[in-house]
């Protein structure tokens, strides 16, 4: 509020003069009938008081645009409109300032400036005001006494008495003028009202001003009453906790807070905190020592230190780098899977070699049950460090990587940092199970805040939403699996190490379970050594009659069946001990679900056996084809994909191309439909790698010729009789082997995919390569035909 108050009579000038020495003011606006006190203390100013006390007494009072430094306004400088007014006191201080009381008389307009004086003069008019009367003029007074009385209820600092007097101001120019100069309002406000010489218009302006200035109020107010009131309650909390600890103090317990704020300090020093951690740590401690244990933000903060002060920032374990003792333990717990454990034998020498070398990230990939998470337990005991295992399988959230930051209720660090406080270590094998099945939707997407963790020139400094401090993960040897990876994002998938793990083949299949299942499954179930004994044809038999997979999850749980046959016929003490051959298997587990059909399937014209590949690993894919009268159609069925059914067509476009190479008829196509199946309608299927499979069938099929016994095929086919290299040629290979399958027709390119295949494999079959489709036709059926050339 300014401190200008009204003077309703003020002496009347009969005349004003036409030259005003002009006073410059900066925080207030002088309105006419209004007094004002003023502080002078410019020289240039003081002699223009001096002068104008000497004279009539009158000045100018106009309001400055902005305050300059060195004092000096011309006309420019200055608002249009002022206000004349009258000196009533002048006095004169020991350090030579002035102090005024000024009497505002009338609105004045500047025309132009005049020299002569060191201060600023100028010749000035008085313009007449606008004046109507009317009901409107009323009610915007009354509106305006109305809020004004409201203003001075609500200003503690403003008299009440001057409320009565604006009720008894009849003149709405002096009303509007006296409420502009005593409310709070901008200069610029102020300045406008000065201006305005339409009676009306000043009246609105002066309302638009008092309503604003009463909403600022009323809400000041509320605020005041509701801070009092939060006040009130603290300073009673306040003296209630004082009262507690003083009776606490007389009973002899001790203060639970002090004693914790101290155990944390103690963990802070002796944890040897990396520099920002613990920087974070001490501010956080410093916050919860102002803060009383009933406060929500004590056990948030409380819960944050907890987590600063258990992570292991700078604890290892030191690393077995006892190559042949590492190999041994390998071995021990698994067979074959050499690739991934030469490359674990290599990272040993690397770290012997090399100790401040950074862990990979290897990506193990292979079909169910090749024993991809049991071997990243291996490589930890392997290592001497700690597991640590979470499945990403159904991951749909960024914060379940990276952690919720402190603003959420029950907020956590991710599992990435609550895994590594799990080991109490800050170099353990962490294994990321099923990257391949993370997703995203609203919540974010898992596998981009992947990107930072298994990034070596990244996760150095991984950061951690919950924590805000970076958490060196460069130590950590991260291991993925994954069925597959096509799901997995190029950017992710370009950080790993990839090393497949294919399936097993009978051999192994039946050492693993001789070393492993079999003594695993006979404790489970409770049998004692010599109680159960499997022979080997036993195994075998289990494995090709009951189990027909890459991995050996299905074949744990044949023997598992077979043991607990075993166990109800000992626990009735029917026999003492059982000895499993391959003739009684079927007795546990019931009728033999695999058979070799492929000889019985295959032995008809129009049917060939393929090879797939499945994220279970390899599978026998067979073919049929049949024709009947009809106008040359093409019938595909068996739940095929876009891919496959194009190689179909393609292999009968090939086909009706060679149609006199082949001893077709000409008019065949022109008389008959083509039906192609592929079995197992139920399975949705695709891949160009059925193509040969189908064209050799169709063939098959129109020069009525069988294709040979136990052969398989595999590869891509083109218009112009050319075969394509295909992928998971191991997979493909080993399921042919698992199914009894003795030659292989392949593409010539993929000749070099033969370096995977275990050598008793290979020993085992027949490879035959074909880089033109009639090549794969003279290998697969059984008798010349006629003109036959390729």
């Amino acid at each position: 509020m300014t401190n200008q108050q009204p003077i309703l009579n003020p002496k009347q000038q009969d005349t004003l003069p036409e030259t005003l020495p002009i006073l410059p003011l900066f925080e207030a606006v002088l309105f006419p009938k209004m007094v004002l006190p003023l502080l002078v203390t410019q020289e240039d100013s003081i002699k223009l008081i001096d002068e104008s006390m000497s004279n009539d007494r009158i000045i100018g009072i106009v309001v400055a645009k902005e305050q300059k430094s060195d004092n000096t306004y011309g006309v420019d400088d200055l608002y249009e409109v002022g206000t004349s007014a009258l000196i009533l006191k002048m006095a004169k201080t020991e350090d030579n300032k002035s102090h005024l009381l000024v009497q505002g008389l009338n609105r004045f307009k500047i025309k132009e400036s005049v020299g002569g004086k060191s201060y600023l003069q100028a010749k000035v008019g008085y313009p007449k005001e606008e004046y109507e009367e009317g009901k409107e003029i009323e009610a915007l007074m009354t509106n305006i006494i109305s809020l004004f009385l409201r203003i001075v209820e609500l200003s503690s600092g403003m008299p009440k008495e001057i409320g009565e007097v604006a009720q008894t101001l009849q003149d709405p120019a002096t009303l509007a003028d006296m409420v502009s100069s005593t409310i709070n309002a901008k200069i610029e406000e102020k300045q406008q009202v000065l201006e305005s010489m339409n009676i009306k218009k000043r009246l609105k302006l002066v309302n638009k001003l008092a309503s604003y200035q009463v909403e600022i109020l009323e809400l000041g107010s509320k605020i005041h009453n509701q801070v009092k009131g939060d006040m009130d309650k603290s300073q009673r909390e306040y003296y209630l906790r004082q009262q507690l600890k003083a009776i606490r103090e007389e009973l002899g317990e001790k203060d639970d807070t002090a004693f914790e704020i101290e155990e944390y300090k103690q963990k802070i020093e002796s944890k040897n905190l990396p520099d920002q951690a613990k920087k974070e740590a001490e501010r956080e401690l410093s916050r919860l020592a102002r803060m009383h244990p009933s406060s929500s933000e004590y056990t948030v903060t409380s819960t944050y230190l907890d987590w600063l002060t258990s992570l292991p920032w700078k604890e290892s374990t030191p690393d077995n780098l006892n190559i042949k003792k590492a190999r041994k333990v390998l071995d021990e717990d698994h067979y074959g899977l050499e690739k991934a454990k030469k490359r674990i034998i290599e990272y040993l020498a690397v770290r012997k070699l090399n100790p401040d070398s950074k862990g990979p990230i290897l990506c193990f990939v292979g079909p169910p049950g090749t024993g991809k998470t049991s071997l990243g337990r291996s490589i930890a005991r392997a290592l001497g460090r700690q597991f640590i295992r979470i499945s990403l399988g159904g991951v749909r959230d960024e914060a379940e990587i990276r952690g919720h930051r402190r603003t959420y209720v029950g907020a956590l660090p991710g599992r990435i940092i609550q895994g590594i406080r799990r080991a109490e270590s800050n170099n353990p094998v962490f294994m990321l199970d099923e990257i391949d099945k993370v997703g995203s939707d609203f919540r974010g997407d898992p596998s981009s805040a992947l990107l930072e963790v298994l990034d070596p020139e990244q996760n150095y400094t991984f950061s951690d939403h919950y924590l805000d401090v970076s958490f060196d993960l460069s130590k950590v040897m991260f291991i993925t699996t994954a069925n597959i990876l096509d799901p997995i994002p190029p950017a992710l998938r370009d950080r790993m190490e990839t090393l497949k793990l294919t399936g097993y083949i009978q051999e192994e299949k039946i050492k693993i379970a001789k070393k492993y299942l079999i003594p695993r499954q006979q404790k489970e179930n409770g049998l004692k050594d010599g109680q159960i004994k499997f022979t080997k044809g036993a195994i075998k038999a289990i494995i090709t009659g009951y189990t027909r997979e890459a991995g050996l999850r299905n074949l744990e749980r044949e023997i598992a069946s077979v043991c607990r046959g075993a166990a109800a016929v000992i626990a009735q003490n029917e026999a003492e001990s059982i000895s499993i051959k391959a003739a009684n298997v079927s007795k546990y587990l019931g009728p033999v679900k695999f058979t070799d059909e492929t000889i019985d399937r295959v032995s008809t014209p129009g049917v060939a056996l393929g090879l797939a590949w499945t994220q279970s690993g390899g599978e026998l894919l067979f073919v049929e084809a049949t024709a009947m009268q009809g106008k040359k159609g093409l019938t595909l069925t068996g739940q095929l994909g876009e891919v496959m059914k194009e190689s179909a067509t393609a292999a009968l476009s090939f086909i009706r191309s060679n149609a006199a190479n082949l001893g077709i008829a000409e008019d065949y196509f022109e008389k008959h439909d083509i039906h192609v199946h592929v079995p197992a309608g139920a399975i949705p299927k695709d891949g160009p790698s059925a193509g040969v499979t189908m064209m050799t069938a169709l063939a098959s099929l129109l020069t009525d010729t069988p294709i040979k016994q136990n052969l398989s095929m595999s590869g891509e086919i083109t218009l112009r009789g050319r075969v394509l290299p295909v992928g998971g040629v191991k997979e493909k290979v080993l399921a042919a082997h698992r199914a009894g399958i003795k030659t292989i027709v392949l593409p010539k390119q993929n000749r070099k995919d033969l370096d995977e295949i275990p050598p008793k494999v290979q020993k085992d079959l027949k490879f035959l390569f074909a880089d033109k489709m009639l090549d794969v036709l003279k290998y697969a059926l059984d008798k010349n035909i006629v003109k036959f050339d390729s």
